[in-house]
C-alpha cells in the first residue's frame, strides 16, 4: 500500500508540475515589463552606455558596444514607458546589491536593473518621446560638400576632392583589391573630415580585422572606433555593425550630421552569412539570399536629410580576391552607392600611391557639391583622362598637385590656356600618352 501511496503522489506532483510548466514559462520566457522599485535604504550607483534592445529585454551596454559582464539590465516597461530605442546613450541609476544579495551572485551571473532614467542623448525623457523617427525623415541628395583637403603635402584628400567629391550623406563605396592601400585610405579621409569638419560626429566601424590595424586606427583617428577583431565569433561582428548604426540613427535624429567608415562592407556580408539562419535559397559563391539583406540595411541608411542632418557612410568593398563569394557581394551592392572610389592594385604595384583609377571612381550629382566653375574645369579634365591609361592619368593628376599648394591653384593652372588656345594639361597629357606608348 505505500507503494501504491508513492506511486499515486508521484502522479499527482507531476501532474501539478505539467500544470504549473506554462505559468513558468510564462515567467521566465515571455517580457518582463514590470519596474523595479527603489526602496529608502538603497544606495543608487550611476550608470552610463548605449542601450541595445533585444526580444524580451533591453541591456545598457557599458563597456562599448560588445556584450560585458557590467552591462544593466532594462525591462520592456521601461523601453516602453520612455519610448526608448535601441543606439540611445542613456543615463541613470541601479540599485547597489546589498551583502546577502552580492553572496547570492558570485555563483551565477545576474545583471544590475536600471531603476532610475536620468537622460537620453543628453535630453529629458519627455523630450527624447518627442523626436522624430529616422524612416520618417525625407532623403535628399548629399548638397553640402565635405571637403578633404587639409595640406598642400597630403595628396590623398585632394585627389579625392577633385575624383570623387564627398557630400553630407552620401552612400560611398571605396572598391579595392588587397594590398591597393585601401586601410591608409580611409585612415586620411577619417582625419580630414576631423580637422575639417569638426561638427561631424565621425564613427569607424572595424569588422572582421586584424588586432594591430584596430589599434592602429585607434592611435592615428581623432574619431570613435567600435572594432570587432577577426579572432571573435561573426555573430560579434553582426551586433557591433548593427548597434553602430543605430546609434548613428539616434544621433541623425537630432539633426546631428554623422559620418560613418565601414571597414569593409564585404567582411559584414560574410559574418551576416555566417551568422544568419539558413534559408535555403544560396547564390553562386555560398552566398545565402537572406544573408546580403542586413548590410544592405546598414548601408542603405546613409543619406542627407531634408531640414536638417545627414548620415554618410564610406563602406569598402573587396574585389579580386579570388573569392567567388566576394565577386557575387560586390555585384550586390555595386549599383546601391551615389559614390564610387577605385583603388587599382596595378598601381599598387609600381608603387603609385594612392593608388586612384581615375576613370573608374566618380560620384552621381556632383554638380549639386561643386560650383559651376569648379565643375566647368573637372569635366574639361576628365575629357583629357579620359583618353589616358590609368598609370598615364594619376601620375599626371599627382605631378601637377605636387607642384600646387591647393586644389584651388590647380584648377586655376588647368584653366589657364596658352595664347594658341590650346590647354596647357592638354599639351602635357599628350606629352604622357606619347611617352607611354613608346615605353611600350
Amino acid at each position: 500500500q505505500d507503494r501504491d501511496d508513492q506511486g499515486g503522489s508521484r502522479r499527482s506532483r507531476s501532474r501539478d508540475r505539467g500544470r504549473n510548466r506554462g505559468r513558468d514559462r510564462d515567467r521566465r520566457g515571455g517580457p518582463d515589463n514590470s519596474e523595479p522599485e527603489i526602496r529608502e535604504d538603497d544606495v543608487l550607483v550611476p550608470v552610463a552606455g548605449i542601450l541595445d534592445v533585444l526580444e524580451n529585454y533591453a541591456f545598457v551596454r557599458t563597456s562599448g558596444y560588445l556584450p560585458g559582464p557590467n552591462d544593466v539590465y532594462v525591462t520592456l516597461g521601461q523601453v516602453k514607458k520612455h519610448g526608448l530605442r535601441r543606439g540611445d546613450a542613456v543615463t541613470g541609476a541601479v540599485r547597489q546589491p546589498h551583502e546577502d544579495e552580492q553572496q547570492n551572485q558570485r555563483g551565477r551571473q545576474k545583471f544590475n536593473a536600471l531603476v532610475r532614467l536620468d537622460t537620453v542623448n543628453g535630453m529629458t525623457p519627455d523630450d527624447a518621446r518627442r523626436r522624430p523617427e529616422f524612416q520618417k525623415l525625407t532623403p535628399l541628395y548629399p548638397q553640402e560638400m565635405l571637403r578633404l583637403e587639409t595640406t598642400p603635402k597630403a595628396i590623398t584628400p585632394r585627389v579625392i576632392d577633385l575624383v570623387s567629391p564627398v557630400g553630407k550623406g552620401q552612400r560611398g563605396l571605396i572598391v579595392a583589391p588587397p594590398k591597393a592601400g585601401k586601410t591608409i585610405v580611409m585612415q586620411q579621409i577619417a582625419n580630414a573630415i576631423a580637422v575639417n569638419n569638426p561638427e561631424v560626429h565621425l564613427m569607424v566601424v572595424l569588422v572582421d580585422e586584424r588586432p594591430e590595424e584596430v589599434t592602429d586606427m585607434q592611435r592615428m583617428v581623432k574619431g570613435e572606433v567600435i572594432a570587432s577583431t577577426f579572432d571573435r565569433p561573426a555573430s560579434d561582428h553582426t551586433i557591433v555593425a548593427e548597434l553602430a548604426i543605430e546609434r548613428a540613427k539616434r544621433l541623425v535624429e537630432m539633426g546631428g550630421d554623422v559620418v560613418v567608415l565601414l571597414d569593409s562592407l564585404t567582411r559584414l556580408s560574410r559574418a551576416y552569412n555566417l551568422a544568419a539562419p539558413a534559408s535555403g535559397r544560396i547564390l553562386s559563391g555560398g552566398v545565402d539570399a537572406s544573408a546580403l539583406y542586413p548590410p544592405k540595411k546598414f548601408f542603405g541608411a546613409a543619406r542627407n536629410i531634408e531640414g536638417g542632418g545627414s548620415l554618410t557612410i564610406l563602406a569598402s568593398a573587396l574585389v579580386e580576391t579570388g573569392s567567388k563569394m566576394d565577386e557575387v557581394i560586390f555585384e550586390e551592392f555595386k549599383g546601391t552607392g551615389n559614390l564610387e572610389l577605385r583603388l587599382s592594385r596595378q598601381l599598387a604595384d609600381k608603387r603609385i600611391f594612392p593608388a586612384v583609377d581615375i576613370n573608374a571612381s566618380g560620384t552621381r550629382r556632383e554638380e549639386l557639391l561643386l560650383s559651376q566653375e569648379e565643375l566647368k574645369i573637372i569635366w574639361r579634365l576628365r575629357r583629357i583622362m579620359g583618353g589616358l591609361e590609368k598609370e598615364a592619368a594619376i601620375e599626371l593628376i599627382l605631378g601637377k598637385l605636387r607642384e600646387t599648394q591647393s586644389n584651388a591653384e590647380f584648377l586655376l593652372a588647368v584653366s589657364r590656356t596658352t595664347p594658341g588656345g590650346k590647354d596647357e594639361l592638354a599639351e602635357l597629357a599628350a606629352g604622357t600618352g606619347s611617352a607611354t606608348e613608346s615605353a611600350e
